[in-house]
């Protein structure tokens, strides 16, 4: 029995268990390389044109031990710690994945990835501190709303209005956005799913992008300086909100360049797309927000016992806290946003 096999039998039974970019970083983990991608590499992801961490896949299981796991991990710690790091923790779950297997407990080598070693081979994690101050807001919402791209620019005030993780805003449906009842149903990596409310200003955002979404393309468009018919019969809309015709997903597959770009123009710090969610639950203090709240807004597992078994918020609750937050914040970037308005507006969205 090779590391190859038992991996992929390990694949298989956690396939259903684990998101797709979770499940693509594993797959790729034994691959050779040289395998050109069809579309660009997200924050977290490797390069699958090089060879992955574990291609010697071909190693018998039984030879994986404390001396095999150091050989894999020293020149990759001095090469990319981050990916040593995400290998070692890899490799440790299959190892006590198989350790659980009766087909496989008697070929593997249960303390192959001890701690002990894991301390003098990894480099120490240090924890990310990049977040928006208060009055960093300001330039910040300014060039991101310059984006020319509005699926883009909507994304990004997203992430930092609700505190979502990237690929629960980037995975969000039409379905999953009720404008009458102004809530949001997000696919949660914690709890299977939450539902979050839809405050005023990002509910106009996202009703913008309703329109454009459903509104068919025109008869015509110029392509290399041509006249070039569109097939509007096979034409619909998108089920992504954030959706992008170009990609093979058919949903925004990488926004960081844009966001780059925006952070430069406007003379902030990098800053990446998790910080974002760092920032909101940062900003919350301001205006002195209760910590769970905070924490069931952004999915956050409940670490206390009172908040596990004893509160339960209603999404009414939710929303006069969230709807603060949002207001505060809108104010602090100097948007001037009347949510009488923004009502008005979702009517013939909802109509």
């Amino acid at each position: 029995m090779t590391v190859g096999e038992a991996w992929q039998a390990y694949l298989a039974a956690r396939t259903a268990k684990w998101g797709e970019r979770h499940l693509r970083n594993h797959e790729y983990m034994t691959k050779p390389g040289g395998q050109a991608r069809t579309r660009g590499r997200r924050q977290g992801e490797a390069d699958t044109t090089q060879p992955g961490p574990l291609h010697s896949a071909a190693l018998r299981l039984s030879a994986v031990d404390g001396e095999a796991v150091r050989a894999w991990l020293e020149p990759l710690a001095a090469a990319t710690p981050t990916q040593a790091a995400q290998t070692y923790r890899a490799l440790r779950a299959f190892v006590a994945w198989c350790a659980d297997r009766p087909e496989y407990k008697a070929l593997v080598h249960g303390d192959a990835c001890n701690r002990r070693m894991a301390r003098d081979v990894l480099p120490k994690s240090k924890a990310k501190t990049d977040c928006l101050q208060r009055e960093q807001l300001a330039p910040w919402f300014r060039e991101v709303r310059k984006i020319g791209n509005p699926v883009i620019a909507v994304y990004l005030q997203a992430l930092l209005l609700t505190g979502a993780r990237r690929e629960e805003m980037a995975g969000l449906r039409w379905p999953d956005v009720d404008f009458q009842w102004q809530s949001i149903t997000i696919r949660d990596k914690v709890e299977g799913e939450r539902t979050i409310p839809l405050t005023p200003y990002l509910a106009s955002l996202l009703a913008d992008l309703k329109r454009r979404n459903d509104t068919p393309p025109q008869r015509y468009r110029i392509l290399h300086g041509k006249k070039v018919e569109n097939d509007l019969t096979n034409w619909k809309p998108s089920e992504w909100v954030f959706s992008s015709p170009t990609a093979a997903s058919g949903r925004l597959p990488e926004p960081r360049l844009n966001h780059n770009k925006a952070l430069t123009a406007a003379g902030l710090p990098a800053l990446t797309l998790h910080g974002l969610r760092r920032s909101f639950g940062t900003l919350t203090e301001w205006v002195e927000c209760p910590a769970g709240v905070v924490a069931q807004i952004m999915g956050h597992k409940p670490s206390a016992t009172a908040e596990k078994h004893y509160k339960v918020r209603p999404l009414d609750l939710l929303r006069m806290w969230h709807t603060r937050i949002e207001a505060w914040t809108l104010e602090q970037a100097g948007i001037e946003f009347k949510p009488a308005d923004s009502a008005l507006r979702l009517v013939s969205i909802t109509a």
